[in-house]
Parts: C-alpha cells; structure tokens; sequence
C-alpha cells in the first residue's frame, strides 16, 4: 500500500512513519513517497526516518521527489501537511496582526485568515491532481486551517477528503485521564468546527462522568484546560472546551501576551527549525537526535503565551509526546482494513450539526469503516456556542469566495467578519499589510 506525504519534508513527517513502523497487520504501508518543494528539506528528513527505520527489518520503503504528479501516481492514501509560505509566512501573519493590536495566530482570526487565503488555492489544485491521478486515493488533511482546508478539497473529492487534529485527542485523553477512566473506552461527546468545538460529556460505560469533574472544582483544576480557561469559567459552560478557545475567551489578554513575548510562535518555529535543518544536513550529526531534541522543545513550549496568561504552569508529561499521527494511522487501518473505529475528525455536515448546510465541514466523533467516515448524530450547541461556530463558518465561507474569486473585497468582508477583528478599518489594513507580506496573496490585487 503506498502511502503519499505531501510536505514530506516537515517536521512532524517522523511522527507518522514511527507510527508505520509498529504496524504489523496484513494490509500495512509498504511504500511512503515523501514530497516537498525544497529538496534540502526532503533529504534532512529522508535521514531521519533511515535512522529510525534501522534495525527494522520490514520498514515501509521511502523514496523522495519534488515531482507533485509523480508522487499522486498510485497512491492509495494521501497525507496532506503543507505549509503554504513556510515558517517565514507564518511569522509575517503574526507580526502584521499584532500591529494592528489582533490576533495573528496561526488557524485562528486574522492569522489564520491570512493562512488559509494562500493555502487554498494550492489545496484545491492539489486536490484536481488527486481526483484526476489518484481517483481511489483517500485524502486524509492535515493542513492549517484544517476544517477550512478540507471544505475546500471536498468541493472536487467528495467524502474522499478527511481532515484531522489531534486538539480533539488530547483533549479527551486529558479528561480521561484525570477522571481514571481509560482513553480508549471512553465516548467523548465532541462537537463544532476545527479548533473550535466543546466537550460536552464523556460516557464510559454509559455513564456520562463529565458532571462529576464539573462539580469538583479540585478535580476540574487538576488539567490543563482546567488550569487554562479557570474552574469558575469551566462550570459556567457546563463544557471542555477546546484549548484554542481560550483565543476567543481570553482575546484581549492573548494579544498582550503575544505583544509582549520577545518573539512569536512562528518566528520561535522558524528559527528553531533553521537550526534543525542545517545540522540535519551535516551527515556526521545523527539527525534522529537531533530531531527528538528539537521536538522535546517544541512541544514543551506549544501555547506557551496562553498558559502564562492563565498561570497554567508547565504541560504535563503525557502531552508531550505526539497525537495526530496516532489518528492519521487508525483512520487509514479503518478504511484500507475494515477496522471499524471511531474517531474525531473533520467532515461534511450531512445535517449533523444545525444550523449548518450539509457541504460544511464540521469536527465531530465519527464512525469510520471501508466506506469512508460518517458523522455521528450530535444534540444542538447552546446559542452561545452556536453563535461562535455560525460566524466563524460564515468568515470561512467569505475565504473560500476570496480564493475562487480573487476578490480583494470579498477577502475584506472575511476579515470584517471574524469575531476577533474589531474594526472595517483594521480589516482594510490587514489585507493591505497581508498582500505586501506575501507573494502568494497577489491575486488579490
């Protein structure tokens, strides 16, 4: 079976072949193809995957190349992970942001805006690629922002295209966790958009134990999203929400944070990475160590800026370690082996969730087999959350309209649009400080 990563030469790719590597089932990998525009960065992680391959004797094989159509040839699943841009673009989203006192992050408000403007042309050719030389192939996106960047691939594949996010995973791992059940026999009672939804009960057994961590305010504040968003806040939901949310409930004391670090996340992955793929390039650095150093750092201080806001101290040691390729791989064993499971991910509507149209990309536990994955049947959000999934859904709807259209107007309205930007005005100027940024936003005009 081959298995085709596109950004293959990113710096999670790792995680999702030491996945592979424990597979042992018929019907596993045997050939991963690695693409990426920047061959220096194929061959640094091309070195790092040798080195994790070694001593194993039946590891899937793995050939590079920056030939986008050759890579699609034959592929029966497609792992997308591009960076539309790179870190360097990232870094610009932030700072334009930030000068204009909103929130550059990188899926969320003007950031993620700004990053979806220029990934989704790019992910809808990638997309008429797959559907006309890998007709069979499943898309399983892993791409930022992840929800609208599956919506825009399924206009051309269909149920074909699944997105996926490992916010979600950890989440309920978290809340299992803390209330002593396992993980793996727990339901978790998830919905809304990607890197913005709530959990709103966890069943084990057929019990819902989420109102039992609710009422123990010791209990509640023993995790991160407890010690993040506050106990008080947490009961006030009657939900968990999804860490990204503190964005949206913490807006004003996010962007100070963001405003005062000594650098943004970006800038910080940037520079970071730039030292990873300079030393991977020397042969005589075992680049498997290197990488797991890097990636020790990386995942300590993801969301550093928030938790320091909230006083949530350091992540836990079992959060350290990775999630979405865990995902990428039981959703890939679901739909080559009939290993019927489920899972959280993005998917089509198909009325799941109201007031939604059926073609919008939602997150929600799903029941995934050979077929594909299917939505599993949620009650209605409260208006509050409803309100918040509704107008961000909206602004993904003007983004896709700015993309197809070139609409410098239209990329306004989505800016205007978005909760967290504030002002017209400031929408007009991000779009100017955005198109001067990036080349990949000149058809904009």
């Amino acid at each position: 079976m081959k298995l085709t990563i596109l950004g293959g030469g990113g710096f999670r790719v790792p995680l999702v072949y030491g996945a592979l590597l424990g597979d042992r089932a018929e019907g596993r990998v045997t050939h991963v193809v690695l693409h990426d525009v920047d061959a220096g960065r194929l061959r640094a992680i091309a070195r790092v995957l040798a080195e994790q391959a070694a001593g194993v004797s039946d590891a899937p094989e793995v050939s590079t190349t920056t030939d986008l159509d050759e890579a699609l040839r034959g592929a029966d699943f497609v792992f997308s992970a591009i960076r539309v841009g790179g870190l360097e673009g990232r870094a610009h989203d932030e700072r334009v942001a930030l000068a204009e006192g909103v929130l550059g992050q990188e899926t969320v408000g003007a950031g993620g805006i700004a990053y979806g403007l220029r990934t989704v042309p790019v992910a809808v050719d990638i997309a008429r690629r797959v559907a006309r030389l890998a007709p069979d192939a499943w898309v399983i996106n892993f791409t930022n922002p992840a929800g609208l960047v599956t919506e825009a691939m399924s206009r051309h594949l269909g149920d074909r295209v699944i997105g996926i996010c490992d916010s979600p995973v950890g989440l309920g791992r978290r809340i299992a966790r803390v209330l002593g059940a396992r993980p793996r026999e727990a339901w978790v009672d998830y919905v809304g958009l990607n890197h913005l939804g709530w959990v709103r009960g966890l069943r084990v057994a057929g019990r819902d134990e989420l109102p039992r961590l609710l009422a123990d305010p010791s209990l509640l504040g023993s995790f991160e999203e407890g010690r993040l968003f506050g106990t008080e806040w947490l009961r006030s939901l009657g939900a968990i929400p999804n860490e990204y949310l503190h964005y949206y409930y913490f807006n004003r004391e996010a962007v100070h944070a963001y405003q005062e670090a000594k650098q943004t996340r970006g800038a910080f992955l940037r520079d970071q990475q730039a030292r990873f793929y300079a030393g991977a390039a020397d042969t005589a650095v075992p680049a498997l160590h290197l990488w797991d150093r890097t990636r020790a750092e990386r995942e300590a201080t993801y969301m550093a800026e928030n938790r320091e806001t909230a006083g949530a101290g350091d992540r836990e040691e079992e959060d350290l370690s990775g999630g979405y390729e865990d995902v990428a791989l039981a959703l890939m064993r679901a739909v080559a082996r009939d290993e019927r499971t489920t899972l959280i991910l993005n998917v089509r509507n198909r009325g799941t969730l109201s007031p939604l149209d059926a073609e919008a990309v939602i997150e929600v536990p799903c029941l995934v087999d050979a077929s594909g994955a299917h939505p599993v049947s949620v009650d209605p959000l409260p208006g509050h959350a409803i309100g918040l999934v509704c107008a961000v859904k909206a602004v993904e709807r003007e983004v896709l309209a700015a993309a197809r259209s070139g609409s410098r107007e239209t990329a306004v309205k989505a800016f205007a649009l978005h909760p967290l930007v504030d002002s017209v005005n400031v929408a007009r100027r991000l779009v100017d400080g955005y198109t001067a940024a990036h080349p990949g936003l000149a058809y904009l005009g």
